[in-house]
């Protein structure tokens, strides 16, 4: 039996990755995810309101890092640099947590239940990066742009580094802000 709550909100976690990968989102239940995991249904959701949370766990961690790092930023850095530097904080949580990164995107892209919550993740994502941007005075047009474009240059490194785990994020990252850049030569 877990001693902490968080161990057992850790063990919950592996527990539906595993459940998950082997039978499939659709066909998972609390019950057996907290049976797996030691523990009993309510202390499932104790931790989780449902069984697609456990894959989300972080978000709001994630969020509070992200725009720590864009209101932080020197002032004189441009809305897509400034993201970088907060994406970086961002990668290096995301690489702490492979173990759990890589099979929860595996699991996320063939269920569309998660797809359908991570679209309004990143969502919300993208609207507190917004947010902070435009509290750094950048316009509310421009920082929604700014924000949507740069989450989906993030999600593309993401992807990429879990397609090539033979460079770090922070080298995916480079990658795809460098591609984004090319897009539009000149400017």
């Amino acid at each position: 039996m877990p001693r902490s709550g968080a161990e057992a909100r850790r063990r919950l976690q592996q527990a539906a990755l595993e459940l998950y990968r082997e039978r499939g989102f659709d066909q998972t239940t609390t019950a057996e995810i907290a049976a797996r995991a030691g523990v009993n249904e309510r202390t499932f959701f104790r931790h989780f309101p449902d069984k697609r949370e456990v894959l989300f766990d972080g978000e709001a961690a994630l969020r509070d890092t992200m725009t720590a790092a864009v209101a932080e930023a020197p002032d004189d850095l441009p809305p897509l640099d400034v993201l970088l530097r907060a994406f970086r904080k961002a990668a290096r949580i995301l690489e702490e947590n492979r173990p759990f990164s890589e099979p929860r995107l595996a699991i996320i892209a063939v269920t569309p239940a998660l797809r359908e919550r991570d679209l309004a993740k990143a969502a919300s994502l993208s609207d507190a990066l917004a947010g902070a941007l435009n509290r750094r005075g950048v316009p509310d047009r421009l920082a929604g742009l700014a924000a949507q474009t740069g989450w989906a240059t993030f999600h593309h490194a993401a992807q990429a580094w879990i397609d090539d785990p033979s460079q770090n994020l922070d080298a995916h990252l480079d990658q795809a802000f460098a591609d984004l850049r090319a897009l539009t030569p000149g400017h």
